[in-house]
């Protein structure tokens, strides 16, 4: 199937370079159109009860404002007439299509709008939309104009956090691109030893990008795409793209130094590095998938850019780029910038690193493997201690002006922070009920106080502030449970919301739904590693291989971002892990890992079914894919970890997070332990029972013996001499 697909895009190179040159062009430029469409929010479970409180509390009482908080401090103290005069005709001016509804101290001054010290007071602004997206447009609107003369003005809340987070994200992805496009194009100069062959993964690179944001302004036309689906859709695109046309590229230079024609060059280029390269794409693609299980928006934007990215990647790769090296030859070699060597000092012999390091991690594979073992459980021993909280002001920078102004209202201004735990008494009680019930809710541990928010249309609001500064403590999180656990007046139904209540059911949806994303990545991986490779035990490895290098990148990171150990050197404020960043990092490294693994076993088998032995096998995958998979992990390396500079946490949390996984991964696990492993299994490693091989032959997603190949099995036995 894969060899008659690459003898058809050389077929058909000219029309299809010309029809996805501009397919691609198109999309791009149509797919700027996304970033108008783009939400903010998406972080919470619809159908959860906080959600439920929150929607009962507002079609009763009316939107309860603190969207946007401007905190005026009067040089001359708030008892200056000539401020209050001013500070009263600008929020006057603010347009009513754009502010619904504003409440300061100068019109109602309520004593939870003044400060402490009597120097700052509150407007609380009520910002118009039907949605997240509308009122932060309508928030960018106004915001500029609620400073007034003499009178230091910061503002707080959730649009101004939105605003800075996500103008800081367009900004990062930005700076990362410009850092790492110029590094990856020379590292790959460095790499082919051509200009020519170097450019083209960088052009996949650039196709994927372009293309993925069409896919994804098509996707937010019709459902809530959160933005931070565009930084995804970058990385992965980009990153697998290159990754993918390194391959690729790779590959139908080897076929053209074994002194092949274009045509069986490209033909047997895409029916081995390009069948690699789909079942890599599907395991991620399946990974990511894995994140449309959870209910929030959020979760399932990071899956809409991820699988649009990789789609178009490995849709790229295996029809745009063949026709490309199709079009091109030998002239794929123009623009050299050093010597190649030649098919001979190539091929893998016993002098070969690669060799040499395969038959030091099969001459005695446990030594090898358990001392591995035991420091990636070392790593992942953090786990047991992790904590996880959703998206607040500490993802900004210490001097971001929305941070600043945050954790001036929450210092200030408690009871106005919206940290408060949302309390809904829905249906009819009595006036002594609900006071006895506030009698009760106030004596729950973890309450400050209790202050009834209004009553209209059946519904009760109180809120309860905490004593635990941080809403998204344990403590905070324990007395949301406690609050739940109050008996409801008779005739009434109890629903508890707010920050901290949103924290506890996003969680707990997360943790309803993980199972089934476990289960869909273990038998993706299972069935299409048995597909492509005809064994039960190599799929079975790969997945342990993964995991362990998913808990030793998990607990390094929250040793680093929630511990706080070198916080300061990576300029992070520690705090819990956001677990929609979380689930996303598990999807992706897990991807990642399993398509190394793919293409490391792909060479292996191939080996194998030319004749070669277990050993030799091993010997000559590694040795084929050593410095293929070195250079892609350290081009991916570049490209995520020019996110590691980030200014938003959660940015360079996947960019440090990335550079763990791929440098543990690409070195420690697949150059040692693999072969290790796969030296223990032995003729084991290849073996699966009759009627599944006979199926998995049937598939046709096998076709190495269909390659043009002019090395017969006992040449491809003596490749790699044997090991003494």
């Amino acid at each position: 199937m894969f060899a008659s697909w690459g003898s058809l895009t050389y077929r058909l190179r000219r029309i299809i370079l010309a029809v996805l040159a501009v397919a691609v062009v198109g999309s791009g430029v149509w797919g700027l159109g996304v970033f108008g469409e783009l939400s903010e929010g998406g972080y919470i479970d619809p159908g959860s009860e906080s959600s439920q409180a929150s929607a009962i509390a507002e079609a009763a009482l009316g939107p309860q404002g603190g969207e946007a908080v401007v905190i005026y401090t009067p040089e001359a103290g708030l008892d200056d007439p000539a401020a209050a005069e001013r500070i009263g005709a600008k929020l006057a001016a603010l347009p009513a299509d754009r502010v619904a509804a504003v409440t300061s101290y100068w019109q109602t001054p309520a004593p939870q709008l003044v400060s402490a010290d009597g120097r700052s007071a509150l407007a609380v602004l009520t910002i118009a939309g039907d949605s997240d997206a509308d009122k932060l447009a309508n928030y960018r609107e106004v915001a500029d104009d609620l400073a007034v003369d003499g009178v230091r003005t910061e503002v707080a809340g959730s649009l101004p956090l939105a605003q800075s987070t996500s103008d800081r994200s367009k900004t990062d992805l930005i700076k990362a691109e410009l850092f790492s496009l110029p590094i990856v194009l020379l590292l790959l100069v460095f790499i082919f030893g051509s200009v020519v062959a170097a450019s083209l993964p960088v052009l996949v690179g650039g196709s994927a990008v372009a293309a993925s944001l069409g896919v994804l302004h098509l996707v937010a036309l019709n459902t809530e795409v959160n933005s931070f689906a565009v930084n995804v859709a970058s990385l992965l695109g980009l990153g697998m793209a290159i990754d993918y046309g390194l391959f690729v590229v790779g590959r139908f230079r080897e076929e053209l130094a074994a002194g092949r024609a274009t045509e069986t060059a490209v033909r047997n280029t895409v029916a081995t590095a390009g069948r690699t390269v789909v079942f890599s794409a599907c395991l991620l693609i399946i990974a990511l998938a894995g994140l449309l299980l959870f209910p929030q928006a959020f979760l399932k934007s990071l899956a809409y850019g991820g699988m649009a990215a990789v789609a178009m990647a490995a849709l790229i790769s295996l029809t745009l780029l063949p026709a490309v090296l199709g079009l091109l030859g030998p002239r794929i070699e123009k623009l050299a910038v050093r010597r190649r060597r030649s098919p001979e000092r190539a091929a893998p012999t016993e002098h070969n690193g690669w060799v040499r390091l395969a038959r030091f991690t099969t001459r005695r594979p446990a030594l090898v493997a358990l001392p591995i073992v035991a420091v990636l459980a070392l790593l992942a021993a953090p786990i047991t201690g992790v904590n996880f909280g959703e998206i607040d002001e500490r993802v900004l920078p210490r001097d971001d002006a929305a941070r600043q102004a945050i954790e001036t209202l929450k210092t200030d201004f408690p009871a106005m922070s919206g940290n408060g735990v949302q309390v809904v008494l829905r249906g009819s009680a009595d006036q002594a009920a609900v006071q006895g019930f506030s009698g009760e809710l106030a004596a729950v541990p973890g309450v400050a106080q209790v202050v009834p928010a209004g009553t209209a249309d059946g519904v009760t609001v109180l809120t309860a502030a905490l004593a635990e500064p941080d809403a998204l403590s344990d403590a905070a999180r324990d007395t949301v449970v406690d609050i739940r656990a109050l008996d409801a007046p008779a005739g009434t139904e109890l629903l508890v919301g707010g920050v901290t209540a949103r924290n506890v059911d996003s969680l707990a949806a997360t943790a309803a739904q993980l199972p089934w994303m476990v289960l869909l990545l273990v038998g993706a991986t299972f069935v299409l590693m048995f597909l492509a490779f005809g064994s039960i035990l190599l799929p079975l490895k790969a997945v342990v291989m993964s995991l362990l290098s998913l808990s030793a990148t998990f607990g390094a990171l929250v040793w680093l971002f929630q511990e706080g150990n070198g916080a300061d050197l990576l300029g992070v404020t520690p705090a819990p892990l956001e677990v929609g960043i979380v689930v996303l990092m598990a999807a992706v490294v897990f991807g990642l890992s399993t398509d190394y693994e793919v293409f490391l076993l792909s060479r292996m088998v191939e080996a194998r079914e030319k004749g070669a032995s277990s050993a030799d096998a091993v010997a000559v995958g590694l040795a084929r894919t050593g410095g293929v998979i070195s250079a892609a992990a350290l081009l991916l390396v570049v490209v995520t970890g020019a996110f590691a500079f980030a200014s938003v946490t959660m940015m360079r949390f996947i960019g440090i997070g990335m550079i763990i996984a791929l440098v543990l991964d690409a070195t420690v696990v697949r150059m040692l332990l693999v072969p290790a492993v796969m030296r223990m299994f032995g003729d084991a490693a290849w073996w699966a029972p009759g009627p599944l091989r006979r199926l998995q032959q049937r598939a046709g997603l096998q076709e190495v013996h269909d390659l043009d190949d002019d090395a017969s099995a006992e040449s491809a036995r003596e490749a790699v001499p044997a090991g003494r």
